[in-house]
């Protein structure tokens, strides 16, 4: 894996490790990050789910959709940062690799959930539950993401 080699040679991981205060603050803001998507993502979720029914599906989609959207702005790059900076061990870490193969799932969930259920929210009434289809995205988003923050801890012990 030479080209794991050459990433942690890079300048900027070069950069990441001599520092005493540059890994930890990307560390981070990536955490706070993944903070506010999988905060958003759970809340969204719970609603979906039939917690908080006064909430209006669109009303708190137009909410906790864009801060989702931006926190993938700070994790994307934030967690790239702290890859190359020991992207050899990590590419053998077993808890990164579930945790990458979660986050594809997440994002598959999520694409399906957008492509499929979420185009009909407007017709969804609050005193009802929402359609099967939401639900099951709602309930395999929460595990996903679990699964995705409890391999990210596990990451430091594996």
């Amino acid at each position: 894996m030479a080209w794991l080699q050459w990433v942690e040679q890079s300048s900027i991981a070069t950069a990441i490790r001599g520092s005493v205060w540059l890994y930890p603050s990307i560390e981070i803001l990536h955490i706070t990050g993944f903070v506010a998507l999988a905060g958003a993502a759970a809340m969204f979720d719970l609603r979906l789910l039939g917690v908080s029914r006064q909430l209006a599906v669109d009303q708190i989609s137009r909410f906790l959709l864009p801060v989702s959207r931006l926190s993938v702005l700070v994790v994307g790059p934030s967690g790239l940062a702290l890859f190359v900076s020991d992207a050899t061990a990590l590419s053998v870490n077993p808890a990164f690799r579930v945790k990458l193969i979660l986050l594809v799932c997440a994002a598959l969930n999520a694409y399906a959930f957008h492509r499929w259920c979420f185009p009909g929210f407007m017709a969804w009434r609050m005193d009802r539950p929402a359609p099967l289809g939401a639900r099951v995205a709602a309930s395999t988003s929460l595990l996903l993401w679990t699964g995705v923050i409890s391999c990210g801890r596990l990451i430091a012990y594996l």
